[in-house]
């Protein structure tokens, strides 16, 4: 789905972009800092005047604005990519983000994140993404994939399958573990409520080898009921647990 670009002057649009940090980044003490310190700030302005150039046939300079961007944020935005209003690179370092990528409205990038493609053909090689999306640190985005409005995208995780609106994505590969949720206060920053489905799926079994364990101790507990003494050890000979884990 092609992103609409934004119709709004330079001015208006960094000037969103500044004022979106001071309500997501509880850091910024005021206009002043999200201004002059900021390198997120810093690559998104450079990269409108050059995404403006890029939509007027401009090619070498819009090229090497982003160049010089890239230099001075550690942020590498091709100009080509069409990103909305109101977006936010939080700490900026190693973002990359490729020529036809597209970016809603309302989205945060935390250090790291890869919006990269994966073909050599010219044409749509980048990821879409919807409205306030929330892409964690080191995330891997790969491929012309869609992601849907509000979905979060788990920190190191690698997507390369397209991902419906208000999921959560975690894992290499990316796997959907919260199908839809809701928020109450508004535009959601808690990208570190993440499920773990394979600590989840490591509990369940290590608490099913429990209860087996316990029940094998029964049956020789009632076995051995001529004996003064449990006879339990037998259970343990060909077990990999010892008896002060059971407990």
């Amino acid at each position: 789905m092609k992103q609409d670009a934004p119709r709004s002057s330079w001015w208006s649009l960094v000037r969103e972009d500044v004022r979106c940090v001071i309500e997501r980044d509880p850091a910024a003490r005021n206009l002043l800092e999200v201004w002059t310190i900021y390198p997120g700030v810093h690559a998104i302005a450079l990269h409108r005047l050059a995404h403006a150039l890029w939509l007027r046939e401009w090619r070498y300079l819009p090229r090497w604005i982003a160049f010089i961007a890239r230099w001075w944020t550690q942020v590498d935005i091709h100009p080509g990519a069409c990103i909305g209003t109101r977006f936010f690179i939080d700490h900026g370092a190693g973002v990359v983000i490729g020529e036809t990528a597209e970016i809603g409205n309302e989205v945060t990038l935390y250090h790291g994140v890869t919006l990269g493609g994966t073909a050599w053909r010219i044409g749509k090689r980048h990821p879409t993404l919807g409205h306030q999306v929330v892409v964690g640190a080191g995330a891997k985005i790969l491929g012309p994939i869609q992601i849907g409005d509000r979905a979060r995208i788990a920190a190191n995780s690698v997507v390369i399958e397209a991902v419906p609106a208000d999921a959560t994505v975690v894992g290499i590969p990316g796997r959907v573990v919260a199908p839809r949720r809701r928020t109450t206060h508004g535009f959601d920053l808690d990208h570190h409520l993440i499920p773990d489905p394979v600590g989840k799926a490591i509990a369940c079994l290590l608490d099913r080898v429990a209860q087996l364990e316990r029940t094998q101790r029964v049956a020789a507990d009632v076995a051995c009921g001529d004996c003064d003494e449990l006879c339990i050890e037998p259970v343990f000979k060909h077990s990999f647990l010892q008896p002060s884990t059971l407990e």
